[in-house]
């Protein structure tokens, strides 16, 4: 599913929602982007994510295609 695609149908369904119901889901919302931002400012959050990219850009670790950690996923609900 593209970006675009979900953008038109997260909007979609917003229109159809009452006052309460969007009052909840700005909450939702604005939960997820600060837990986003906060990730950012963490210092320590940070440097591991540095060492880990810089694993990767070594050769020290070997990384996963996004297709086939989508496919283990699946295949791991399906058990």
């Amino acid at each position: 599913m593209t970006q675009i695609t979900l953008d038109k149908q997260i909007n979609t369904y917003l229109g159809q929602l009452n006052l309460k119901q969007k009052k909840a889901v700005l909450t939702v919302v604005k939960t997820f982007a600060e837990e986003h931002e906060s990730d950012l400012d963490n210092p320590v959050f940070m440097r591991e994510m540095e060492n880990r990219i810089e694993e990767l850009e070594i050769g020290k670790v070997k990384g996963s295609k996004w297709e086939d950690v989508k496919l283990r996923a699946r295949k791991t609900l399906k058990k």
